[in-house]
């Protein structure tokens, strides 16, 4: 038995291109971030060096932070050997190896103001140097505080994302789901989800790609305090209602997500992105349990470790809905 239904509309304003043969493979990476490389300008006109420390790993900023100061040092204490070793007074050094060694921890001295005093410039060069040395640092210190402050106090959604979608049995039928839930001990408020289906179109044809605004079971909650579980049910508003099992299967498509929601410790609004292909869309399967009573205070607990894990299930091919 088939239902009738009026023709799906397109989502025109996802920011995207249609002309698939212009777009990579995906239009957001795993993370979240947009999949676009910029090219026709130099380097350093296409990066802006503050979102890129901003924005990157903390393991790879305090890399650049701690290699950028010894390097800093390195060249510095190289001035001075230059210079001449003798017109660094109060050096003790016998080998070649406590010269250098006495010549980069003067230079890691003056750098950061401290100045023990054993050690000090003597001559205009060497001490003009020093001085050129000392006001570099105290700028390095201000830019790195400044980076350091603007990375911890930074709004930011801290959710994680499931790292598959599901195909799962829902009600009479069955539905595109994927979860998420907050990792750290931030408040979440009016949190709102979109989902957008693109779909590229099949091979051997010149339609474009296609967009749409996938209906959602809720797409709003009034806080975000556990888990929550994202469900497009597979209805007759559904893109996918028409197409079976096997070929939601071979389609190239990509599930492309966008969250907002307001934390009250930040006292601002704060977005994260998720996006998934054809290849990470798990059929015939069903979120598993991640919550729990605990045994001494009557808490819930969410269980983050768990929140990828799904149990396989049966699933039962849709009624067919016609578009006629």
């Amino acid at each position: 038995m088939s239902k009738h239904r009026a023709p799906l509309q397109t989502d025109d304003n996802t920011g995207f291109g249609f002309n698939r043969a212009l777009y990579g493979k995906r239009f957001l990476t795993p993370d979240g971030r947009p999949n676009v490389k910029l090219a026709g300008l130099r380097t350093w006109e296409r990066l802006s060096w503050y979102h890129t420390l901003i924005g990157m790993h903390s393991a790879h900023f305090l890399a650049i932070i701690f290699g950028s100061f010894i390097l800093f040092n390195i060249l510095f204490a190289a001035v001075y050997l230059t210079i001449g070793i003798d017109h660094l007074s109060g050096i003790e050094a016998k080998t070649d190896l406590e010269m250098v060694s006495n010549a980069f921890f003067f230079s890691t001295q003056t750098f950061t103001t401290v100045g023990y005093g054993r050690i000090s410039p003597t001559g205009y060069l060497t001490s003009f140097v020093a001085s050129f040395q000392a006001f570099c640092g105290l700028l390095y210190f201000a830019v790195a505080t400044g980076l350091f402050y603007a990375r911890f106090s930074r709004p930011k959604a801290f959710v994680r994302f499931s790292k598959n979608a599901l195909i799962a049995p829902y009600k009479d039928g069955l539905a595109v789901m994927l979860r998420l839930a907050p990792y750290k001990n931030n408040s979440l408020t009016e949190a709102e989800i979109k989902v957008v289906l693109a779909v590229a179109p099949k091979a051997g044809t010149s339609d474009l790609n296609k967009f749409y605004s996938l209906p959602l079971e809720r797409s709003k909650i009034d806080a975000l305090f556990s888990s929550w579980t994202v469900v497009h049910p597979i209805d007759e508003l559904s893109p996918l209602a028409d197409m079976s099992i096997e070929e939601i299967r071979n389609t190239e498509m990509e599930l492309i997500v966008y969250l907002k929601a307001f934390d009250d410790t930040f006292s601002n609004t704060v977005v994260a992105r998720a996006s998934y292909m054809t290849d990470q869309i798990i059929h015939g399967a069903r979120f598993s349990v991640i919550h729990r009573k605990s045994t001494n205070r009557g808490e819930t607990v969410v269980d983050i470790s768990r929140l990828h894990d799904y149990e396989l299930t049966e699933l039962k091919e849709p009624v067919t809905v016609s578009s006629s």
